[in-house]
């Protein structure tokens, strides 16, 4: 009898350890998806004040950091940020930025893939696309690694 005691007590302490930590990930996790939708919304706000720096403090200051949009590749925070500078030129240009549908999965405890739509509405156009966003905890906070933009066609 005493061992069958001592067999549901394990058990119980067994599923009530699991049971804590699955609780404990799932609430880090609303955390960190939380501070990764921060970022992107930093981001929109600051491209929409027109403030090309701000949205690429959304990006690792590293040479690591990769861009891929149509059949360009660039590598390096600096390329992207002169990339972005010479594009995106005029305030009519940057248009009004948002984004949507966006999905996060979470890979580890310190990197995400984010999946969304973003959508710039200027006076003459409405360009949009999809991108997928590598997402990395730096010693500054969430910041993206390697981001893969495309352009709808139509």
């Amino acid at each position: 009898m005493k061992t069958r005691h001592s067999i549901c007590r394990v058990s119980l302490i067994f599923f009530l350890l699991v049971t804590t930590q699955i609780m404990a990930q799932a609430q880090s996790n609303v955390k960190q998806e939380a501070a990764i939708r921060a970022v992107l919304e930093a981001q929109k706000e600051a491209w929409n004040k027109g403030d090309i720096d701000g949205y690429m403090d959304g990006y690792e200051r590293s040479e690591n950091t990769v861009f891929v949009s149509g059949d360009s590749v660039s590598h390096g925070w600096q390329t992207v940020h002169d990339h972005y500078k010479k594009s995106y030129d005029t305030r009519e240009k940057m248009g009004t930025l948002s984004f949507s549908d966006l999905e996060i999965t979470m890979l580890g405890t310190d990197s995400a893939v984010v999946l969304g739509t973003w959508r710039l509405q200027r006076a003459s156009d409405e360009p949009h696309g999809r991108f997928t966003l590598v997402f990395r905890l730096t010693k500054n906070g969430w910041r993206i690694i390697h981001d893969h933009t495309s352009t709808a066609t139509k």
